[in-house]
């Protein structure tokens, strides 16, 4: 007889750890880190709040492998020689997050093309091709040379062995949402000549390089993951057919946890709103069904299991217990991804998994700056951008109140939120020691 599945089973993984459950909250920037980009109390606060919240294990938010080309100002890096603060201050964030037999997995990434311009006039991408989004919050890249993309590989790796060396319990590489990596895979931000672009095996050389090297850098017992795209859901870019193939060589690595996501900052169906893209007309439209399901890329992981065996993890959109059990009874997936909700009840997992509650709130369905013209679905392309960096901000700003030790606001509004966060990163960039 078939086990039942359901978010309270453990699940042992291929290298041999053990979760002591099925749901992981998911990576979501933090924001915390001090003017060198080191871990701070405010880790420590946010990272024990989350452990006792009951999640078998923790996705911290982008680290970064690469000071100078990040995510955002407050983003941790772990880039070259750790000061002795440094060391001692990532211990106490990983000692934090692996509290009440909590796995904490160090997120690793490289924001290429994404990187705002309070933190780099110049990022670095695949290509010269800049992103396309209003505001000029972005700079345009300047194209990577080989020995740059070496780098990057060994960066990937030094990162993975000083998380393993501090305490953290695994580690995730992050290719998916525009990043570098996934910069690389996608042909429309991807037009490179050489072995690192063109065909799919040389778009995905640079995921594989990495895989490669961080698993001979920390060993075979110790758990690593990737973040990949199902689709960036633009014409033009990583479909979902790449994708399935990609998840079959990452199979072929030794994987341990494989998450799938989707879209980008152009494209943002991360955050389950198909009508929010500023491209329209480079758009690819998902059907009615599919966008009705409570998880987004549930579809989409199905076909990436019937390519793979290793572990999957699906983020995005879940919000009921009988939603979570049927998707892992299914063994379409084997966790469940939980992001936005842990931002305003960090202790969601334990009412879920104890049956206190049965679903919790989609708050991201109601948070918007205002009605029709206002919202999300707007007709101007920048009131849309507005509605997105709102909601991120409300998000964002929950987190912080949490690492300083307040109590989430659930009556934020979020044109507020759209202000104090672009202050919040002014005052965080005015700050960073480069």
């Amino acid at each position: 007889m078939t086990e039942k599945i359901t978010i309270a089973t453990p699940l042992t993984l291929p290298c041999g750890a053990v979760l002591k459950n099925r749901i992981v909250k998911a990576a979501m920037t933090e924001g915390l880190g001090d003017p060198l980009n080191r871990a701070t109390e405010g880790h420590v606060r946010l990272y024990k709040r989350w452990a006792e919240g009951g999640a078998g294990m923790l996705l911290t938010g982008n680290v970064q492998i690469d000071r100078r080309y990040m995510e955002r100002p407050g983003n941790v890096a772990i880039d070259g020689p750790q000061s002795n603060e440094a060391i001692a201050a990532l211990r106490a964030y990983a000692q934090a997050g692996t509290s009440n037999n909590t796995h904490l997995w160090i997120q690793i990434s490289h924001a290429g093309r994404q990187t705002p311009i309070s933190v780099s006039k110049e990022p670095l991408a695949p290509s010269d091709i800049p992103l396309d989004m209003p505001g000029a919050q972005f700079g345009k890249p300047r194209a990577m040379t080989g020995a740059e993309i070496e780098d990057v590989i060994h960066r990937f790796a030094h990162t993975a062995t000083v998380a393993r060396e501090v305490g953290f319990t695994g580690v995730q590489i992050h290719g998916a949402h525009g990043y570098l990596i996934s910069e690389f895979l996608s042909p429309d931000v991807n037009t490179r000549t050489d072995e690192w672009g063109g065909s799919l095996e040389n778009r995905a050389r640079l995921l594989l390089e990495v895989v490669r090297a961080v698993r001979k850098a920390v060993g075979p017992d110790f758990p690593i993951s990737v973040k990949l795209n199902s689709a960036d859901f633009q014409k033009g870019g990583f479909s979902h057919e790449d994708a399935i193939r990609v998840a079959s060589w990452l199979n072929d690595e030794g994987l341990d946890l494989l998450e799938v996501s989707g879209g980008t900052y152009e494209q943002p169906r991360l955050v389950g709103f198909d009508d929010m893209t500023l491209h329209p007309e480079k758009s690819e439209t998902r059907k009615e069904s599919t966008i009705a399901r409570e998880a987004y890329f549930l579809d989409y992981a199905r076909d990436i299991r019937a390519a793979t065996t290793m572990p999957l993890m699906v983020t995005g959109g879940f919000r009921t217990l009988d939603g979570m059990n049927a998707a892992l009874g299914s063994h379409t997936m084997d966790v469940v991804g939980m992001g936005r909700p842990m931002c305003v009840d960090p202790s969601a997992p334990a009412r879920l998994l104890s049956g206190a509650v049965r679903d919790v709130p989609a708050y991201e369905k109601t948070l918007k700056i205002g009605p029709g013209i206002l919202g999300p679905s707007s007709r101007f392309n920048l009131v849309k951008a507005l509605n997105g960096w709102g909601q991120q901000g409300w998000f964002c700003l929950q987190i912080l109140r949490m690492g300083a030790g307040q109590d989430p606001d659930r009556k934020l509004g979020v044109f507020k939120a759209f202000r104090d966060y672009a202050k919040n990163e002014a005052k965080t960039a005015a700050a960073l020691v480069r």
